[in-house]
């Protein structure tokens, strides 16, 4: 992939001719260039042409892709020791936070996954064209050696870049060489969908070769299954399932929005019983259609809040639409993301003749799903996203249940999975592999995602989480990642945990509060685990909303974030899971006292809930963790010190450091 629609020596920039610069990246773009985009660039090639007369030894890159945000920074410039990454805000008096937040994340997306700038200092510039004259000075470089945003007019830019490099040491960059370096990077859920929806492929979103490799070799198997039903009339279910992190949802999302993007004129859909990843999904595409259509006005207004409507649905709202028997879905190919979240026969029952008033209703959510998808009459295929030890919630009934809808009411569909489902050890009894195996389900192993994508500084956080949610703490200790690669501390003040957080984040890192749903003994710390909180404000609002996660106000529970992530999280614990005997102990908070929770011999029980629970709010962060265990009261039953401390030490045993008191 090219990296910028325009580049070029100083030499050769400064004395280009400005028409024929514009007529590169007028071309470049995939859409009639309107005159606002236009009139910028024409300001923007005069600045960097003065800048190159001046910097003779200096390359200039003109819309350089950022992909992981799915943008173009308005230029860089590669001069000496230093990379210069400039924003231009055409017209514009002053500097806005947002747009500072922007610059600097441009520095951040290519310090962290732009292979040839992890070693090089950065310097992200912000210009505003309209601005008085700045007062020039050096600000503050981070120990990664990307400098703090410089607000700029465009006369103060020339000073700026030559004090830099009179005070930067090194050896010059090989432009070129720098410019083709790999591009590996992990954008969250929400920025994927955003860039998957706006038609960018996923190699340019994965973080790495491997993981690119992975997600496009399951979305053309699904696609080989959907082609095959589609010549012959069938009907087919498809299992993707995938090591800790794999990024199912992101294969679903980009198995849908390929589909969309070709127009193939076959509806697909993604599906999610996961209420707050659909709305914060939805919100985050209708947010980012709007600042792709800038001045359209109402029509921009209008696209942005239909789309995504359509394309991302909550799956028990799927569910109501067809309870008539008469109605048949319009989508050929459907995603359930977190399928083995779907109820099992007694929840949906108990649920549907509660809320809906649905009293002979008698079958699981799977059976349901898949008994309205089989009204078509002519094919279809059903893609379920399994997320294998991640079931959170009573009720949840994992693959089995769709094998047993498989079982009992569809025998001519075909079932194509990855073989480890079939396995001795793996998650269908003896009875449901014999029943699979003998209707000659196709085994794919390009259906299971092998390479991890979520953090790009420690693959091994998961293994750490479970490891120190299990009875091993030399095991955990072994397997902690590096702290300078992927920070883990512990504190009993939440005041320094907010403190740390907030020195951590950067530009648009998102940064929060993260606790047990029954986490109800930290509410004299000040964190109400049952006070409501609006997951779209909460994941997508700026730092001045108090409603933001960036307030490190409201404290999200595991049903709040399952399926998302965060930059940097605390974790609160509470003394529903604690340490007694050297073991796990999980409880629950009900009236006046903590409640022991029996362990089931066989099936997952409340108290594998409660300790699923903390594996989804412990592996939510992507950059660091900070777990804030309270010091208790001894004059409150409900908070005996000790307990909390036991929890600390067991931290301690698992490699988990104090922070400094002077840190954060």
């Amino acid at each position: 992939m090219k990296r910028a629609w325009f580049d070029a020596p100083a030499e050769v920039l400064a004395k280009a001719t400005p028409q024929l610069i514009l007529g590169y990246l007028t071309e470049a773009t995939q859409f009639p260039a309107e005159l606002a985009q236009i009139s910028a660039w024409q300001f923007t090639i005069t600045h960097l042409q003065q800048l190159a007369a001046a910097l003779p030894d200096a390359h200039f890159f003109m819309e350089f892709a950022i992909p992981r945000m799915g943008r173009r920074a308005d230029a860089v410039i590669v001069a000496g020791p230093l990379i210069l990454v400039l924003e231009y805000k055409v017209g514009e008096h002053g500097f806005a936070r947002h747009a500072i937040e922007q610059a600097h994340g441009y520095a951040l997306d290519l310090k962290n996954f732009h292979v040839t700038s992890h070693d090089k200092a950065i310097v992200p510039l912000l210009i505003a064209t309209e601005a008085q004259p700045q007062q020039l000075g050096l600000g503050f470089w981070a120990p990664d050696r990307v400098h703090a945003p410089i607000c700029l007019a465009p006369d103060d830019v020339l000073p700026s870049i030559q004090r830099l490099l009179s005070t930067g040491t090194g050896a010059a960059i090989d432009a070129e060489s720098w410019a083709a370096g790999a591009y590996r990077p992990t954008p969250s859920i929400i920025e994927a969908a955003e860039a998957l929806y706006a038609g960018h492929d996923v190699a340019e979103i994965s973080r790495s070769e491997a993981g690119a490799e992975n997600l496009s070799r399951t979305a053309t198997a699904v696609e080989a299954v959907v082609t095959q039903m589609r010549d012959t009339g069938g009907k087919a279910i498809c299992f993707v399932t995938g090591v800790p992190g794999a990024g199912k949802t992101l294969a679903g999302l980009n198995i849908a929005c390929g589909r969309l993007a070709r127009d193939v004129g076959e509806d697909a859909t993604f599906l999610s019983g996961n209420g707050p990843l659909v709305d914060v999904l939805r919100e985050a595409l209708r947010r980012d259609q709007r600042l792709r259509m800038p001045g359209r006005g109402r029509e921009a207004e209008h696209l942005a809040n239909r789309t995504p409507d359509k394309f991302i649905q909550n799956v028990h709202h799927f569910r109501d639409e067809y309870l008539a028997a008469d109605q048949l879905p319009s989508e050929h190919v459907v995603i359930f993301d977190e399928a083995q979240r779907a109820w099992d026969r007694a929840m949906t029952s108990d649920f549907m003749r509660r809320k809906r008033g649905q009293h002979g209703f008698d079958q699981s959510e799977p059976s349901f799903l898949l008994s309205v998808m089989d009204r078509r009459p002519d094919w279809c295929v059903v893609v379920c996203l399994i997320g294998e030890g991640q079931e959170i919630n009573r009720g949840e009934a994992g693959v089995a249940e769709w094998m047993r809808a498989l079982q009992s009411d569809l025998p001519h569909w075909k079932i194509f999975l990855p073989p480890h489902l079939l396995a001795d050890d793996g998650p269908l009894d003896a009875g449901l592999r014999w029943h699979v195996s003998r209707r000659a389900a196709a085994s794919l192993p390009d259906l299971h995602l092998a390479t991890s994508v979520r953090s790009f500084r420690a693959d091994r956080v998961s293994a750490f989480i479970a490891a120190m949610l299990s009875h091993d703490s030399a095991a955990a200790a072994r397997l902690r990642p590096d702290q300078k690669q992927f920070p883990i501390w512990q504190v009993r003040d939440l005041h320094q945990a907010r403190a740390w957080l907030r020195q951590q984040r950067r530009a648009g890192e998102r940064a929060g509060l993260l606790a047990s749903s029954n986490a109800l003994r930290l509410k004299p710390e000040g964190l109400h685990v049952k006070a409501p909180i609006d997951v779209c404000h909460w994941f997508l609002n700026g730092n001045d909303d108090v409603r933001s996660s960036n307030a490190l106000e409201d404290a999200a529970t595991e049903f709040a974030v399952q399926g998302l992530e965060l930059d940097w999280s605390c974790v609160a614990w509470d003394l529903n899971l604690r340490r007694t005997d050297d073991q796990w102990e999980a409880r629950e908070f009900r009236g006046t006292r903590w409640n022991a929770i029996r362990s089931e011999s066989d099936g997952l029980s409340r108290a594998d809930y409660v300790r699923n629970a903390y594996r989804v709010l412990l592996t939510r962060a992507r950059q660091g963790i900070v777990i804030f265990v309270p010091r208790g009261d001894a004059a409150d039953a409900t908070r005996p010190p000790a307990e909390y401390e036991a929890i600390a030490d067991w931290l301690s045993a698992c490699g988990v450091p104090v922070l400094p008191q002077n840190t954060g």
